[in-house]
Order: C-alpha cells, then sequence, then structure tokens
C-alpha cells in the first residue's frame, strides 16, 4: 500500500493546488463534478501554501480558487473527524471569503459569487444526500435573494454518506470521485480502483498526481503533517473538555444556588409553621380565657 491518502488536507492541497498544469486540470474535473457546472479556467490565489511545508505554522489549509467569472471558491479537506462546530465553521469562512471583496466605488450587484465547498467524513446533515447547498432562507424556504442574484452559498461533501459497497458501474461520477478520495492509498490492490484508472479519463489524472506523492519522502512529511493534525486535534478536544469543565461547574453553581434557594425557603416556611402554630396556640388561649 503507498503513503498518498488524499483524506490528508496536505496532500488534497498538493495534488489539486500546485502550480502546474496537472494539477490544474484535476481541479478543474473536481470543480465541475462537485460544483456541478462546468469549469474552463481556474486560478488558484494561494498555491504558494502547498510549496514550503517547513515554514507552514498552522495545518489548516485552503485553496482559494478563482473563476475567469471572478467566482471565489474557498476548497477545503476536513481531515478531523470531530464535528467542533463545523457548520459554524464554514460559516465563517463563507462570511470572511465574502466580505474580502473590495468594493469602493462600486455597486452591491458588482459583488462577485463566493462558495465554500468543503469536503468531510463525518455525518452532519440529517439526510440522505451525500452533496448539498446551502443559502439564505427563512423558515419556510424562501430564498432571500433570487436564486440567480444569490452570491453566497455552502457547498457540503459528506464522503461518509457514500456506499462503498455500491457497484461500480452504478456509482455517478460525485461517488467514483469520493471513492477515490477514500481509497486511492490502496491503489490497484483495490478492485474498484484499478478499474477506474484503467477506464475514467478523470480519475486516471487524479492517478497521475497522486503517483507524485508516493515515495518516501512525501511519506515523510505527510506524517508529520499528520501529527500536526493530530496535535491540534489534542489541543481541540482539550479546549472542549476544559468547556465542558466550565459548563459542569457553572451547573454545580446553579444547583448550589437552587439548594441555598431551596433552603432559605425551608427556613420561611418553618418560620410561617412557627407563627402560624403560635397564632393558633394564641387564639386557643383566648378562647379558653373567654369561657372562664
Amino acid at each position: 500500500m503507498r503513503s498518498a491518502n488524499l483524506l490528508n488536507d496536505f496532500a488534497f492541497k498538493y495534488v489539486f493546488g500546485e502550480d502546474c498544469k496537472e494539477a490544474n486540470d484535476a481541479l478543474k474535473s473536481l470543480l465541475t463534478v462537485f460544483l456541478e457546472r462546468k469549469v474552463h479556467h481556474v486560478v488558484v490565489k494561494n498555491s504558494e501554501m502547498v510549496k514550503d511545508f517547513s515554514k507552514m505554522k498552522s495545518p489548516r489549509l485552503d485553496l482559494l480558487v478563482e473563476f475567469d467569472d471572478r467566482t471565489m471558491v474557498d476548497l477545503e479537506m476536513q481531515l478531523r473527524q470531530t464535528q467542533d462546530h463545523l457548520p459554524i465553521r464554514f460559516s465563517y469562512y463563507l462570511a470572511r471569503l465574502h466580505g474580502s471583496q473590495e468594493l469602493e466605488g462600486k455597486y452591491y450587484g458588482e459583488l462577485k459569487e463566493t462558495i465554500v465547498l468543503v469536503f468531510f467524513n463525518v455525518n452532519l446533515i440529517d439526510n440522505n444526500r451525500m452533496c448539498n447547498t446551502f443559502t439564505l432562507k427563512n423558515e419556510d424556504g424562501l430564498s432571500f435573494v433570487k436564486e440567480t442574484e444569490d452570491r453566497m452559498k455552502i457547498r457540503t461533501v459528506e464522503m461518509a454518506k457514500l456506499d462503498v459497497n455500491k457497484p461500480l458501474e452504478e456509482m455517478n461520477e460525485q461517488e467514483k470521485m469520493i471513492y477515490y478520495f477514500l481509497n486511492c492509498h490502496k491503489g490497484i490492490e483495490d478492485s474498484k480502483i484499478k478499474v477506474m484508472i484503467e477506464s475514467d479519463g478523470v480519475i486516471q489524472m487524479l492517478e497521475k498526481r497522486v503517483e507524485t506523492i508516493s515515495d518516501d519522502g512525501w511519506k515523510k512529511i505527510i506524517e508529520d503533517f499528520q501529527k500536526l493534525h493530530e496535535n491540534e486535534e489534542r489541543m481541540e478536544r482539550q479546549l472542549e473538555l476544559e468547556e465542558i469543565q466550565k459548563v459542569k461547574e457553572e451547573v454545580r453553581k446553579a444547583q448550589e444556588e437552587l439548594r441555598k434557594e431551596q433552603e432559605e425557603l425551608r427556613k420561611e416556611q418553618e418560620k410561617a409553621r412557627k407563627a402560624q402554630e403560635e397564632a393558633r396556640k394564641a387564639i386557643q388561649e383566648a378562647e379558653k380565657s373567654m369561657k372562664m
């Protein structure tokens, strides 16, 4: 089994984001398949991020892509298995990307379309669709702006929803590409991968790119990058645990406050009971005095 694994976002960004014709062709194929629109020309605006691994300070790598019509796409391979507020994170990415456009001296109608296209291997959305597109809508599904004028979209690809046992001939282009992402490290040892490499032009193109990261040098880089991810995940989980502890402490304090309030209420009730008892005795004493 080779070392290449496109679930590693550094490998993913290298395969699709390197400044060369092969990577650019692979990227156009990817965007055509998952955005379901023909992509003729794209430019990676941050291809330098995959050139010098040694200088990277953060394991988050996104591909910032611009189409010939200036549509901007933030392309993410989300390796982490934790759900860590992923929808909120993706919404932030979209807002940041959309707000990065220079609008001084222009009309709002000149804003270009921005899309966050994110691949992840967990189930977040409660439906059977592997690919979902989200826009601004109200509670009844009514769009805030006309569909033709909608400038902001989040396109999610939940790879975990793929039926990996589905016969290859029944898979569509999206399913085939996802299956390749999930299993390309197996190479021709996987029968479906073998058939796709032999018969599918897009997969052949991806395979050539993957082959460039299959030597021992790349294996070391990818392993090191994986360690960065693992460290970040540990920090993330630690923050989650600290947040849970904070919530527990707040709950404990609230319970303690409630206990104190209940104790105060019990005391007040006891005082009221004693007062009633004393009043009752006073009435009885008064009645005795009147009888005498």
